[in-house]
């Protein structure tokens, strides 16, 4: 695709072909490398990141993306070549520390960067290891993305129990109590997903009220809880029965009816 030209209804279908499907090209290649020992995978093309074939995919581009680990570097390469995007059902999910402005006050500068890289080292994990991606870092945040590309159909499934294992990361579900304080917003629904930038820059994010609702249940969660959608909570298959209660968000016309979780209440 051309990035001096305003996107196309062909580049839009490419674009949702994509993020729910995967590059037409990579999937020819899919059923080969899904033959090669052993896992975890591409969740695109099936290139092995481990085994004994893992040190050819490196040479030839397909090792882990730093931003997406259930993708190799030449499928997300290959994504960020293309300017556009399309409207897919998706999940979100914010995750940001209570009280890091009391903490940083408390701690040194070193120690409270060490917290902060320690904080995003265990919650991207966290997502990966759920079949999501890192869409970003924004200071003591971590926000993520979970589409049918790589979470497949059940991606609000998967969202939750990554919700649930940040928690568990950072020390919620100990007896001792968290090392860190967090809490966490998820919400499922269509957003636009896709490559946003200029020449010197790009990215690949997601925009919509869907992604703005999930920001700002991150932002109203306690620490130790998960606040998400009604939506996201039907579409994960959560027990109906837990209690909702509606809640005011900023920017918001409407009051939002939402679920609250902790360890082990899902």
């Amino acid at each position: 695709m051309s990035t001096d030209r305003p996107p196309s209804g062909r580049d839009e279908a490419f674009w949702r072909d994509f993020l729910t499907r995967g590059d037409p090209n990579e999937r020819r290649f899919r059923r080969l490398f899904s033959m090669l020992p052993h896992g975890p995978r591409c969740k695109l093309c099936a290139a092995p990141f481990a085994g004994p074939a893992a040190p050819v995919m490196r040479v030839i581009g397909k090792r882990p993306a730093l931003k997406n680990q259930t993708l190799c570097n030449a499928c997300f390469v290959n994504m960020e070549k293309h300017r556009g995007g399309a409207e897919v059902d998706g999940s979100y999910l914010f995750a940001d520390i209570r009280g890091s402005t009391a903490l940083a006050e408390r701690l040194t500068p070193i120690e409270f960067r060490a917290l902060i890289d320690r904080f995003y080292a265990a919650t991207s994990q966290a997502v990966f290891d759920h079949d999501g991606g890192v869409d970003k870092f924004v200071g003591d945040e971590i926000v993520a993305f979970f589409l049918p590309v790589t979470s497949g159909p059940e991606h609000a499934a998967h969202a939750v129990a990554a919700a649930l294992a940040v928690l568990r990361a950072t020390g919620h579900a100990d007896d001792r109590g968290p090392w860190v304080p967090v809490g966490v917003g998820v919400s499922s629904g269509r957003a636009w997903v896709g490559v946003v930038g200029d020449e010197k820059r790009i990215d690949i994010t997601a925009l919509g009220d869907t992604v703005n609702i999930a920001a700002r249940l991150g932002g109203a969660a306690k620490a130790g809880e998960v606040l998400l959608t009604v939506e996201a909570a039907k579409a994960a298959q959560l027990d109906p029965h837990l209690e909702r209660r509606s809640l005011d968000l900023k920017g918001k016309s409407m009051p939002t009816e939402v679920v609250s979780l902790t360890v082990g209440s899902g």
